[in-house]
């Protein structure tokens, strides 16, 4: 019986190979993914990379544990969906005389061949593209290294554990599936629905109305989100997120069950009983088939807008690596208490041309609830009392700003351009008194500006205050004993060609550069390269694994969708041969394919990027300085790669078309 068992084994498989390869090509894609992501947290070039950052290989365990689940998610249900695909075949061995203990060793000698080869293959792909995610990383991270390949045994043992332990999991399912099921249901398995489709209700149209209003009310709580006049920032941050969540969640779920109904029993019905073929192939299919696909079509968009909002937020981080550091440092080099002014004598000695500019810095004390509005006058994330605010000259103010004008008694506030001015946004045209020392002095604050003016360590990352000559003057004589950092001077290259060199010098010079602010504390304070450089260090690593993360997201939903689509392609077929032979060309039936297929693949991508827009636009800006820029991209990319599985379904479903006849 071994060997004859053996050969069933193969025939089988050589007469499924059609449907075999869709379950094989998932089960590669699932092991190279998992072994490449894997094998490179072990390569040599990206542990030297990542030994500054002793959270970076915290992430990328954590971002394993979640590949992990990703890939286990997409194998059960490919193996779901290719189990159900067979169900008739399974009955037939049945039929003939096999008991169910024979059937499942002939399917599970089957998946483990499958799962050996696939394993195989899937690992030397896997190998060989860590590399290449090895170069991107490093490239992200604007390192120069060359990238060794070293093959991993810890990753090697790592994917063997996972997919063994899938294995194990699909085996059971299969037994449970062939011992559980009839020999009836198994011949109509793979053409039973969910559910009895039953006729529109109006209970239907009412839970799709609300699932729509659903969604709009997640939307509308997710702008509410961090809006200080409800003060949600503060009070049950946490139940209002997952408020905005859960309705979000239930109004996709209703959308998909009953809102989609709804809609295309309207565009049914105004057709007044005159149906063409586009709308057979097309609106009858959508209207009863979303009904049972509505968990995993929910499911796919939630994984949608989940992936592309975090994708968005690290990308967002990332593309703002460069503004957060001029926030940081306002000027390629600053030299503060003219600590370091041999720096510039070698910038000359090397010839390198630069711009110069010169700040006298004193500090008041000011009040921030005079500046806010009456409604945002009991948040907590206001400073109780006064804060010493940094001050700098009008005249100073003009290297960077010459046409501003102030007049006596008159103030403004500038570089108020951190997380803190989109919760509490301060007012300008309001009057104000600041101390100097024990004096009061009472301004009128003409404008708030988000100019970069002085370095975080001379404004303590707070606004700067920009008032007339005479009036600094009297400030800094009252202020003069209580001031860390009384000056500072600004460099900006002229050519940025010259920019290694500086860096250079600028390092040689960095005992030089040191402030003691006390007897203890001293700083010596970064270029805006540096700065940038160590952003895009800690980010790049945030950027490159939710991109990869992101990337399992959308080949898992993408592939998932398009394996939804085969079947339904398979299952359909004889309604094709039956509108060939009264006439129909392939092009006729096309149209109504295209209609669907933009219906299938687009509406999960629309509403979870809308999902994602409105996640993003809720809170970006406490991740960076950029939006539009990032989300497009990040939109296109997902669209563009969302597109090649529409593409494809599209041409199986022309295959199977033609075959029909």
């Amino acid at each position: 019986m071994g060997m004859t068992l053996s050969k069933l084994v193969f025939r089988s498989m050589r007469k499924n190979v059609k449907q075999y390869y869709l379950y094989f090509f998932a089960l590669i894609f699932s092991v190279t993914l998992c072994f490449s992501f894997t094998t490179l947290q072990y390569n040599p070039s990206v542990v030297e990379a990542l030994k500054k950052s002793g959270t970076a290989t915290a992430g990328f365990e954590a971002a394993s544990y979640i590949l992990y689940f990703i890939v286990t998610f997409f194998v059960l249900y490919a193996s779901q969906l290719f189990m159900k695909r067979r169900s008739k075949e399974i009955g037939l061995f049945q039929l003939i005389g096999m008991t169910k203990g024979l059937v499942f060793r002939l399917i599970a000698l089957e998946n483990i061949i499958l799962f050996s080869l696939a394993v195989m293959i899937g690992m030397v792909i896997g190998y060989f593209s860590s590399r290449f995610f090895a170069m991107v990383l490093l490239k992200i991270l604007e390192i120069d290294m060359i990238v060794q390949l070293k093959f991993s045994l810890d990753a090697f043992q790592q994917s063997v554990l996972l997919f063994s332990i899938l294995l194990i999991i699909i085996l059971f399912q299969m037994l449970w599936m062939i011992r559980r099921l009839s020999l009836l249901s198994l011949f109509t398995a793979a053409k039973k629905a969910d559910e009895r489709i039953k006729g529109f209700s109006i209970f239907q149209m009412v839970m799709g109305l609300i699932g729509v209003a659903l969604i709009i009310y997640g939307y509308y709580q997710s702008t509410m989100l961090f809006n200080v006049e409800k003060a949600s920032i503060y009070n049950n941050l946490f139940l209002h997120m997952l408020v905005i969540l859960g309705s979000t969640i239930l109004g996709t779920f209703l959308f998909f069950r009953y809102s989609v109904s709804l809609i295309m029993n309207i565009v049914r019905a105004s057709k007044s009983g005159h149906l063409r073929i586009t709308d057979v192939l097309a609106v009858t299919p959508i209207m009863h088939k979303m009904k049972s696909n509505s968990k995993s079509l929910t499911l796919i968009t939630t994984l949608t807008g989940l992936a592309v909002g975090i994708m968005s937020l690290a990308y967002i981080a990332y593309y703002s690596s460069g503004s957060n550091a001029r926030f940081a440092s306002p000027y390629d080099y600053i030299l503060l208490n003219d600590q370091g002014i041999e720096f510039l004598d070698a910038l000359y000695q090397e010839g390198i041309d630069f711009k110069k500019d010169t700040y006298q810095i004193s500090n008041v004390k000011l009040n921030l609830k005079d500046l806010i509005s009456e409604n945002l006058q009991d948040s907590p994330l206001l400073f109780n009392g006064e804060v010493d605010t940094a001050v700098v000259s009008l005249s100073d103010f003009h290297q960077i700003k010459t046409d501003y004008t102030l007049n006596e008694g008159e103030a403004l506030l500038t570089s108020y351009a951190n997380v803190l001015s989109e919760v509490l946004p301060l007012q300008k045209d309001v009057d104000v008194n600041v101390k100097s020392g024990e004096t009061e002095i009472p301004l009128h604050i003409t404008d708030i500006r988000k100019d970069y003016v002085l370095s975080q360590y001379a404004s303590d990352a707070s606004p700067i205050l920009v008032v007339p000559d005479n009036l600094f003057k009297e400030i800094e004589e009252q202020n003069k004993t209580q001031v860390n950092i009384h000056s500072q001077i600004g460099i900006n290259l002229k050519d940025k060609d010259d920019m290694e060199k500086a860096e250079v010098l600028y390092k040689k010079f960095s005992e030089d550069r040191k402030v003691m602010l006390d007897n203890e504390y001293s700083i010596i304070i970064n270029s805006f390269e540096e700065e940038r450089k160590e952003n895009v260090a800690s980010l790049g690593i945030t950027i490159f694994v939710t991109a990869f993360l992101g990337l399992a997201f959308l080949l898992t939903t993408g592939s998932i969708l398009y394996f939804k689509q085969m079947a339904e392609a398979d299952d359909e077929k004889s309604s094709y041969v039956i509108l060939r032979k009264i006439g129909y060309s392939t092009s006729h039936i096309m149209k109504g394919i295209y209609a669907k297929q933009a219906f299938n693949f687009g509406v999960p991508l629309v509403i979870g990027l809308s999902h994602s827009y409105f996640a993003v636009k809720s809170g970006w800006w406490l991740f960076g300085t950029e939006l539009v820029a990032p989300l497009v991209i990040t939109i296109c990319l997902y669209v563009a790669m969302y597109m090649v599985f529409a593409i494809l379904s599209i041409q199986y479903y022309k295959r199977v078309v033609r075959e029909s006849l």
